[in-house]
């Protein structure tokens, strides 16, 4: 079933299944609840799932503010308390994943899978500094040289052509909090996981490569990395029998 919640007058769009002790699901930037619903069906047959729509995805509310990593957690936090979920597992797919790792190191959780998981800061090429100062540029002198509105127009026909699909299909605040929480780094707080960590992982992943994986690896104590050939960004998707099989496995470890 679906249940909303309000904390700190942000609505929150969760479904609720199964049975036994208590997960936590959380997608990815630019997806929803649906999208991770084949995690949920298989963690469903031993644990009571909670898988949560992020403000300003699915049917949550957009945050009233541009939001870091930081509120995001804190928001899963409160719904765990308001709800009284204590020392759940926490499942966090691409974004989903830096809650979870933030999360982690702070509160007292039972297990957690890292499914392409966000949190390593990117690398940047010189042709990445490139384009984003060359945008900036262009949107200065647009407002420079063109009335508001036409200036509004070939800023958002240029944003729509050469922005990542993410961005170029937010709203202006969601786009703010793109920018703001891609460029978090959590490997500060890794190692302070204590929870049995698994990392699940597509070999060819290129918006979360195996790099930040192997780096995750490393600073998260004790952590295991699985990795599937041939599977991109949604592993879990790409290869679902084998996604399954893995996370019964340690659900039940």
């Amino acid at each position: 079933m679906t249940e909303f919640i309000e904390i700190d007058g942000v609505r929150v769009h969760y479904r609720k299944s199964g049975a036994g002790r208590p997960l936590i699901l959380m997608h990815g930037w630019g997806c929803n609840m649906d999208t991770v619903a084949s995690v949920e069906r298989v963690a469903a047959e031993t644990h009571c799932v909670y898988n949560i729509d992020f403000p300003g995805f699915g049917q949550s509310d957009e945050p009233g503010d541009v939001w870091g990593v930081e509120k995001y957690t804190a928001l899963v936090e409160e719904l765990a308390k308001r709800l009284g979920i204590e020392r759940p597992v926490l499942v966090g797919h691409s974004f989903g994943g830096r809650v979870g790792v933030l999360m982690a190191s702070r509160t007292p959780v039972d297990k957690l899978i890292l499914v392409d998981a966000a949190g390593v800061k990117p690398r940047r090429s010189v042709r990445y500094y490139a384009k984003v100062y060359s945008f900036k540029l262009m949107k200065a002198l647009c407002r420079m040289c063109m009335s508001r509105e036409k200036a509004a127009s070939t800023i958002e026909k240029w944003r729509r052509r050469k922005a990542s699909a993410d961005y170029a299909s937010a709203s202006p605040r969601m786009r703010a909090i793109l920018s703001r929480v891609v460029n978090e780094d959590l490997r500060s707080v890794m190692p302070g996981i204590s929870a049995p960590t698994l990392l699940v992982w597509g070999e060819n992943d290129t918006a979360t490569p195996m790099r930040d994986a192997r780096i995750m690896e490393r600073l998260i104590p004790g952590a295991g990395l699985v990795s599937f050939p041939g599977c991109g960004h949604y592993s879990f998707l790409d290869n679902p029998v084998q996604f399954a099989a893995v996370l019964r496995s340690f659900l039940k470890s």
